[in-house]
């Protein structure tokens, strides 16, 4: 097997400050776009980050037309429907305001608009054909109002496949934002199990980024123009990932707390956006891949704060839950940066054997988790021992996270580790 050599590194341009959100309009402006679809859900619809944006665009002379249905932690349906108004409204431009489900609806739907195709030509294999994106889309701005996901820099889309009740995604540089307006105002209503969670899913994006396959251990592509978006950990990635772990765990307890810290809710924020960049390139393996499936197949837990229409596992609360027993797992494939990683959360490692590496960063994990009210494991959120099995079905066909992961799994590995994430402490 030929192994890879060359590092093909990308990201999104980002803008970042305090009142970010103004310069919208002369943002999009200067990208071409006259007509934009403006994509949020019913909460942020009525709230000031899409007030202001909706009066940047107009104050530019631009059309902005609001599409506001977007279903937190989206489905395959929910993203048709987006792609369905885009169609319709023969937009130049979009825009994704809100948490990651709404700025990857606004891309799903800037894809499929602009490439129509069956739904899952582009959907990563093996659940979907994983074909490539044709070409360059239209200009897109993201505009996070979480400090989580990171998707205002990467070319991803994530989605639950209600078919299957489990996650899957789309990726391609194409898919990533011309732009990302970091605004650490548009934090501000972000309800404390929200920021927890989100919060989670940057920490974690960044310590499997920091810890998965080196890039040059993966097969090369057959083709440069082959090369994924997820390549691997690697130097350039290395940095952004470290940075962001030392500043989510610096201040995640901080900005749950209190959400009117404005200094802790900036660097959260601006570090959700170092983390995305980092594994916008680097990828991720275990926690995110282990994740998919236990957002799928909730049944009846309603996180405080979220809306109570339906069950849900917010998706880093869904990653955090399973990360500490997956990185006891990593832990002995790449020692050094496991304990690389405990050190930079804040934990004592001196003297610690390479045989605990994995052990030290879960328990810096679960420290944090216990700080800042998360569930005790995934039988707080309604699983038990009979569901695992299901659980691990839904995981191994994430071949775009898991593959990535440094230690070589099989399915009695992967139902050992969910055995152990049912009770954490």
């Amino acid at each position: 097997m030929k192994k890879e050599t060359v590092l093909t590194m990308s990201s999104a341009n980002i803008k970042y400050g305090f009142g970010a959100t103004r310069e919208l309009g002369h943002d999009m402006k200067e990208l071409g776009a006259k007509r934009v679809m403006v994509v949020t859900d019913e909460k942020v619809a009525g709230e000031e980050p899409v007030a202001v944006s909706l009066e940047a665009l107009k104050s530019e002379g631009i059309d902005a037309v609001l599409f506001s249905h977007v279903r937190i932690e989206p489905t395959d349906e929910s993203l048709k429907e987006a792609v369905r108004f885009a169609e319709d409204g023969r937009f130049d431009g979009f825009v994704g305001v809100g948490g990651g489900s709404s700025m990857d609806t606004a891309k799903a739907a800037n894809l499929y608009s602009t490439f129509p195709a069956d739904f899952l030509d582009y959907v990563n294999a093996p659940i979907g054909k994983g074909k490539s994106v044709p070409g360059p889309l239209k200009p897109i701005i993201c505009v996070p109002t979480t400090a989580g996901t990171g998707s205002e820099t990467t070319g991803v889309v994530i989605f639950d496949y209600e078919e299957m009740q489990a996650k899957t995604g789309i990726a391609h540089r194409y898919i990533r934002p011309a732009l990302g307006i970091v605004d650490p105002n548009n934090t501000r209503s972000l309800p404390t199990m929200a920021a927890a969670c989100t919060g989670f899913d940057v920490l974690v994006h960044a310590l499997e980024s920091f810890t998965n396959l080196p890039f040059d251990q993966r097969e090369a592509p057959q083709h440069c123009s082959m090369r994924p978006a997820y390549q691997g950990s690697n130097p350039i990635s290395d940095v952004w990932a470290v940075k962001a772990i030392e500043m989510v765990s610096r201040n995640i307890v901080r900005v749950v707390q209190d959400s009117s810290d404005r200094e802790a809710r900036s660097r959260m924020i601006i570090a959700a956006t170092f983390a995305g960049i980092g594994f916008g390139n680097a990828g991720l393996h275990l926690p995110h891949g282990m994740s998919y499936p236990v957002s799928g197949m909730v049944r009846e837990y309603v996180p405080e704060g979220y809306p109570a229409d339906r069950p849900l596992v917010p998706h880093g609360m869904a990653v955090v839950l399973n990360a500490p027993a997956a990185f006891r797992f990593t832990g002995p494939a790449r020692p050094d940066r496991h304990l690389t990683a405990a050190r930079l959360m804040g934990a004592a490692v001196e003297g610690i054997g390479n045989e605990e590496a994995g052990e030290v960063l879960a328990g810096a994990v679960i420290d944090l988790m216990k700080k800042t009210g998360m569930p005790n494991g995934l039988a707080a959120v309604g699983y038990t021992e009979a569901d695992v099995d299901k659980l691990v079905e839904g995981t191994l066909p994430q071949h775009r996270v898991t593959k990535l992961c440094p230690r070589p799994f099989t399915p009695e590995d992967l139902k050992g580790i969910f055995l152990d994430s049912l009770r954490i402490w």
